[in-house]
């Protein structure tokens, strides 16, 4: 009896060690904890961004108007009837004021 109280909490004491300090420890689990916490949020705003290319994509695969959209935002295409006005913003002093 003498000797497996001794040889009991040695063991104890291993296990304890492992589990706080060792491979698979608490602390890896709670770093793995956080790690999985941060890829899902990464992985939300990844699905999202996902879904807007998707509904982009539907949209100029079912008509033109996205097409057309696209068109005249992007490329500055306007269609043929059509007057273009380009309005410039004042830097502050009319042109008949500078010296």
């Amino acid at each position: 009896m003498r000797l497996v109280t001794p040889i009991l909490l040695i063991i104890f004491l291993l296990l304890q060690h492992r589990l706080w300090f060792g491979d698979n420890s608490v602390a890896d689990y709670v770093e793995l904890s956080e790690s999985v916490e941060s890829q899902k949020l990464s992985n939300e705003v990844l699905m999202k961004q996902n879904e807007l290319l998707l509904q982009e994509i539907n949209g100029l695969k079912s008509g033109t108007d996205a097409v057309e959209e696209r068109a005249r935002n992007e490329l500055g295409m306007i269609q043929q009837g059509e007057v273009f006005y380009r309005l410039r913003q004042s830097t502050g002093t009319p042109n008949n004021e500078r010296e």
